[in-house]
Protein backbone atom coordinates (compact mmCIF):
# COMPACT_ATOMS: atom_id res chain seq x y z
CA UNK A 1 0.00 0.00 0.00
CA UNK A 2 2.88 2.39 0.77
CA UNK A 3 4.38 1.87 -2.69
CA UNK A 4 1.06 2.53 -4.42
CA UNK A 5 0.49 5.77 -2.44
CA UNK A 6 4.00 6.95 -3.26
CA UNK A 7 3.47 6.30 -6.97
CA UNK A 8 0.18 8.17 -6.99
CA UNK A 9 1.73 11.08 -5.07
CA UNK A 10 4.67 11.17 -7.47
CA UNK A 11 2.36 11.17 -10.50
CA UNK A 12 0.32 14.02 -9.03
CA UNK A 13 3.45 16.10 -8.28
CA UNK A 14 4.84 15.53 -11.79
CA UNK A 15 1.48 16.37 -13.41
CA UNK A 16 1.17 19.60 -11.40
CA UNK A 17 4.74 20.54 -12.30
CA UNK A 18 4.03 20.05 -16.00
CA UNK A 19 0.85 22.12 -15.80
CA UNK A 20 2.66 24.98 -14.11
CA UNK A 21 5.69 24.80 -16.45
CA UNK A 22 3.66 24.55 -19.66
CA UNK A 23 1.00 27.17 -19.15
CA UNK A 24 2.64 29.55 -21.71
CA UNK A 25 2.94 32.47 -19.34
CA UNK A 26 5.98 34.40 -18.16
CA UNK A 27 5.27 34.30 -14.44
CA UNK A 28 3.58 37.72 -14.45
CA UNK A 29 0.30 36.35 -15.80
CA UNK A 30 1.18 37.63 -19.29
CA UNK A 31 2.00 35.72 -22.42
CA UNK A 32 5.71 35.81 -23.16
CA UNK A 33 6.82 37.69 -26.29
CA UNK A 34 10.50 36.81 -25.99
CA UNK A 35 10.55 35.08 -29.38
CA UNK A 36 8.99 37.97 -31.30
CA UNK A 37 11.83 39.61 -33.21
CA UNK A 38 10.06 41.00 -36.26
CA UNK A 39 7.42 43.70 -36.47
CA UNK A 40 5.72 41.67 -39.19
CA UNK A 41 3.04 39.24 -38.12
CA UNK A 42 3.91 35.55 -38.26
CA UNK A 43 0.91 35.10 -40.56
CA UNK A 44 2.03 37.85 -42.96
CA UNK A 45 3.49 36.05 -45.94
CA UNK A 46 3.88 39.10 -48.19
CA UNK A 47 7.33 40.08 -49.34
CA UNK A 48 6.41 43.75 -49.59
CA UNK A 49 8.92 46.15 -48.07
CA UNK A 50 9.16 49.91 -47.62
CA UNK A 51 12.35 51.50 -48.97
CA UNK A 52 13.41 55.03 -48.02
CA UNK A 53 15.50 56.81 -50.67
CA UNK A 54 16.89 60.25 -49.81
CA UNK A 55 17.86 62.80 -52.48
CA UNK A 56 20.99 63.32 -50.39
CA UNK A 57 22.07 62.15 -46.92
CA UNK A 58 24.42 65.03 -46.04
CA UNK A 59 24.05 68.82 -46.02
CA UNK A 60 26.72 71.46 -45.50
CA UNK A 61 25.46 74.75 -44.03
CA UNK A 62 28.80 76.39 -44.82
CA UNK A 63 29.83 79.21 -42.47
CA UNK A 64 27.41 80.23 -39.71
CA UNK A 65 27.51 83.04 -37.18
CA UNK A 66 27.43 81.70 -33.61
CA UNK A 67 23.85 81.79 -32.33
CA UNK A 68 22.33 81.42 -35.79
CA UNK A 69 19.48 78.89 -36.13
CA UNK A 70 19.33 77.19 -39.54
CA UNK A 71 17.10 74.55 -41.12
CA UNK A 72 17.34 72.10 -43.96
CA UNK A 73 14.86 69.55 -45.31
CA UNK A 74 16.08 66.10 -46.34
CA UNK A 75 13.63 65.00 -49.06
CA UNK A 76 12.91 61.32 -49.53
CA UNK A 77 10.74 58.94 -51.55
CA UNK A 78 9.31 55.56 -50.60
CA UNK A 79 10.62 53.48 -53.51
CA UNK A 80 9.35 50.25 -51.98
CA UNK A 81 6.01 48.50 -52.37
CA UNK A 82 4.70 48.85 -48.79
CA UNK A 83 3.79 51.94 -46.73
CA UNK A 84 6.81 53.63 -45.11
CA UNK A 85 6.52 54.36 -41.40
CA UNK A 86 9.14 56.56 -39.73
CA UNK A 87 9.06 55.77 -36.03
CA UNK A 88 11.77 58.11 -34.75
CA UNK A 89 14.40 60.65 -35.72
CA UNK A 90 17.11 61.02 -33.08
CA UNK A 91 20.09 63.35 -33.09
CA UNK A 92 23.64 63.28 -31.78
CA UNK A 93 23.15 66.60 -29.95
CA UNK A 94 20.36 68.56 -28.30
CA UNK A 95 21.21 71.46 -30.64
CA UNK A 96 19.81 69.47 -33.57
CA UNK A 97 16.14 68.56 -33.93
CA UNK A 98 14.49 66.54 -36.69
CA UNK A 99 10.80 66.94 -37.53
CA UNK A 100 9.36 64.08 -39.58
CA UNK A 101 6.01 62.91 -41.00
CA UNK A 102 4.02 60.83 -38.49
CA UNK A 103 1.65 59.30 -41.04
CA UNK A 104 2.55 56.34 -43.32
CA UNK A 105 4.05 57.28 -46.69
CA UNK A 106 2.51 55.28 -49.55
CA UNK A 107 4.73 53.58 -52.14
CA UNK A 108 5.87 56.10 -54.76
CA UNK A 109 5.12 59.06 -52.49
CA UNK A 110 7.60 61.25 -50.67
CA UNK A 111 8.13 63.53 -47.75
CA UNK A 112 10.80 65.45 -45.90
CA UNK A 113 12.63 65.44 -42.61
CA UNK A 114 13.15 69.04 -41.52
CA UNK A 115 16.33 69.47 -39.49
CA UNK A 116 16.92 72.52 -37.30
CA UNK A 117 20.39 73.29 -35.96
CA UNK A 118 21.02 75.91 -33.25
CA UNK A 119 24.65 77.07 -33.29
CA UNK A 120 24.46 78.93 -29.95
CA UNK A 121 27.43 78.01 -27.77
CA UNK A 122 29.29 76.24 -30.57
CA UNK A 123 32.35 77.33 -32.54
CA UNK A 124 34.56 75.85 -35.21
CA UNK A 125 33.71 72.91 -37.43
CA UNK A 126 30.50 71.15 -36.40
CA UNK A 127 29.16 67.80 -37.58
CA UNK A 128 25.86 66.33 -36.35
CA UNK A 129 24.14 63.07 -37.15
CA UNK A 130 20.48 62.19 -37.27
CA UNK A 131 19.31 58.61 -37.01
CA UNK A 132 16.11 57.82 -38.89
CA UNK A 133 14.34 54.69 -37.62
CA UNK A 134 11.73 53.19 -39.95
CA UNK A 135 10.17 49.94 -41.13
CA UNK A 136 12.83 49.49 -43.81
CA UNK A 137 15.69 47.02 -44.08
CA UNK A 138 18.00 48.12 -42.58
CA UNK A 139 15.78 49.95 -40.11
CA UNK A 140 18.32 52.72 -39.47
CA UNK A 141 19.40 55.45 -41.90
CA UNK A 142 21.95 58.09 -40.89
CA UNK A 143 21.77 61.69 -42.11
CA UNK A 144 24.50 64.29 -41.52
CA UNK A 145 24.61 68.06 -41.28
CA UNK A 146 27.81 70.06 -40.96
CA UNK A 147 29.12 73.60 -41.00
CA UNK A 148 31.64 75.96 -39.49
CA UNK A 149 30.46 78.22 -36.69
CA UNK A 150 32.29 81.52 -36.28
CA UNK A 151 32.11 83.74 -33.23
CA UNK A 152 31.08 87.40 -33.77
CA UNK A 153 34.67 88.60 -33.44
CA UNK A 154 35.73 86.27 -36.30
CA UNK A 155 33.19 87.73 -38.75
Amino acid sequence: MKIRTRHISLVIVVALGLLVACNGKDGQGQLSTDLVTSPKSATDTSDKQAVIKFEKEEHDFGTLLQGEVVTYSFHFTNTGDAPLIISEVGSSCGCTVGDYPREPISPGKGGAIKVTYNSAGHHGFQSRFLTVMSNTNPAKTTLRIKGTVQTPDQY
